[in-house]
């Protein structure tokens, strides 16, 4: 695969200007690995890990790969001693996210690590500019997992990336084959935040049923909502439609202490955790119950997922359709 050369790639070390999205624990360490494996750039979650398990976490992608990897951290919590981690492991890349990251930057370039944040408009790619990130993440309202932005892509990017400048801006949110990619490269991001499409691949860590829903997806079968917040109030996410978003839906979205079925356990996780209707969290493989209920987080580009494919095959995918479309974009604008 030859490589697609961008200011981020230039700038993280990778060929390829895909970023596999750090999907909590779904995002294990050999997809991680895969994905950096294949030229992209791998992501693992460190944002709820106690200490022992994130460096266990980062050295595992490390005895798989020995290309560039990133761990992102959710800034609704304290970060400090799981980003001083990072940097005595020896992570290159760190990815903040859902907060203010100006405590952080200066700590993560001292240990020499390039950092990315994640904004939802122009004014917070501003602010982050000015606190002086490395790489904006524009994640666009079409994302699935948690969103903070109320804009589509087609007017985020290009107005974030008027904001960075010379700075890398990379698209999240609806990206699933390789003209989206393309387009968001047209659109002025430098690379693609990809979610969705990884977690139909062997190497994700996601219960078989959530597949398969994810399979039967079309571009409409997402909902925006704030109604799995048990463990996280109040942040709105993208998830597949189903009975529970529906129940809730039917009973004018009251909010929490106040919607149907709250003392609902739908099943339990692998460990025997037991799954609250509400529950923050996804089905994982060896979950039981009613799996359909539960949080199951896909982008709109959930259409155009495809079949469950190796994640170095989908980065390679990708990666030759966006080069395809921009080769016949070019030769359709200089034709005479």
């Amino acid at each position: 695969m030859k490589r697609i050369r961008t200011t981020l790639t230039e700038l993280v070390g990778i060929d390829i200007p895909i970023i596999q999205a750090p999907m909590s624990s779904a995002a294990t360490p050999l997809l991680a690995a895969t994905v950096s494996n294949a030229g992209g750039l791998g992501m693992v979650s460190g944002t709820w890990q106690q200490p022992a398990e994130l460096r266990r976490l980062i050295r595992d992608v490390q005895s798989r790969t020995e290309h560039p990897f990133g761990v992102n951290l959710g800034l609704e919590w304290d970060q400090e001693e799981r980003l001083e981690i990072c940097l005595k492991e020896g992570v290159s890349v760190v990815s903040l996210f859902w907060g203010d990251p100006a405590s952080y930057i200066d700590r993560a370039h001292e240990g020499g690590a390039v950092v990315m944040h994640t904004v939802a408009s122009s004014e917070q790619a501003r602010s982050a500019v000015d606190c002086g990130v490395d790489v904006l993440v524009a994640q666009g309202w079409e994302a699935g997992g948690h969103v903070d932005s109320t804009v589509g892509n087609l007017a985020l990017v290009p107005a974030v990336a008027d904001v960075a400048q010379t700075l890398p801006v990379v698209a999240a949110g609806g990206i699933a084959d390789g003209r989206a990619l393309a387009a968001v490269l047209t659109l002025g991001a430098a690379g693609a935040w990809i979610g969705t499409r990884f977690l139909l691949t062997p190497e994700a860590r996601a219960h078989e049923h959530y597949k398969q829903r994810l399979l039967r997806a079309t571009e409409s079968d997402t909902a925006f909502s704030t109604v799995f917040d048990v463990g996280w109030p109040d942040a709105p996410h993208r998830t597949l439609r189903n009975s529970t978003v529906d129940m809730w839906e039917a009973a004018g979205q009251p909010v929490m202490g106040g919607r149907p079925g709250e003392e609902d356990v739908l099943g339990q996780y692998d460990d025997g955790t037991p799954i609250l209707r509400y529950d923050v969290g996804f089905p994982r493989p060896g979950a039981s119950g009613d799996i359909d209920a539960m949080a199951l987080y896909a982008g709109q580009g959930v259409g155009q997922a495809g079949s469950v494919r190796g994640a170095a095959d989908v980065v390679h995918e990708l990666a030759s359709e966006a080069k395809k479309v921009l080769s016949r974009t070019s030769e359709l604008f200089n034709a005479e």
